[in-house]
């Protein structure tokens, strides 16, 4: 017997409905109804409140394969997660250009460093690009937090390409108006952003 006849049947014999079971389990009925119907399993969390919660063991709810893929999509959504969570962090933290001495100003002969904030001295088309760069990437960084649980799957499957065109695109620009101290910055992040998706490969 598969699982979702499994689950099925031991909610039926305590004569609950798909809703009741949710509430135990602080789950949406949707959650249930999709692992009855056989379109996916619940997480290793969820596996074991329902055991606990029908007083059998995990392997009697599984057969070793189906026990092998929910474990593999737990590990799979965990790393989804520290990758989010990382990428979040980063891209948050291009909003300290606007305080950290990392860009260059002419002062007579000799060249300063100073902030976002009190950059002048360059063309105001070039401010206005630093701005957005900057803002831009840090409120990628807040949707990574703030759309966590959202289930659109545009975002859900382009959240990492966008932050890591967002970072090229700020390197680039820093790098091309001669801003290396800002470059070197967002290339550090550009970094660690890449090798974690080349990991995830």
């Amino acid at each position: 017997m598969e699982f979702n006849e499994k689950l099925q049947e031991l909610r039926k014999q305590k004569g609950m409905t798909q809703e009741e079971l949710a509430e135990v389990l602080f789950v949406s009925r949707t959650a249930i109804s999709k692992w009855e119907s056989g379109r996916g399993y619940p997480n290793i969390e969820s596996l074991k409140a329902l055991a606990k919660f029908f007083g059998v063991t995990v392997d009697e709810l599984l057969s070793g394969e189906e026990l092998l893929t929910i474990a593999e999509a737990d590990t799979r959504e965990k790393e989804s997660n520290v990758r989010d969570l990382v990428f979040g962090l980063l891209d948050i933290s291009a909003v300290m250009a606007f305080f950290f001495p990392i860009f260059g100003q002419r002062a007579g002969e000799t060249v300063q460093s100073v902030s976002l904030l009190s950059i002048s001295g360059i063309q105001p088309y070039l401010k206005v690009l630093y701005f957005a760069a900057v803002i831009v990437i840090t409120l990628c960084g807040v949707s990574t937090f703030g759309l966590h649980s959202s289930n659109c799957r545009i975002w859900k499957n382009n959240k990492s390409k966008i932050s890591l065109i967002l970072n090229a695109f700020g390197t680039l620009l820093f790098i091309i108006s001669l801003q290396p101290y800002a470059a070197a910055y967002l290339f550090v992040f550009l970094t660690i952003k890449a090798l974690m998706l080349m990991k995830k490969q």
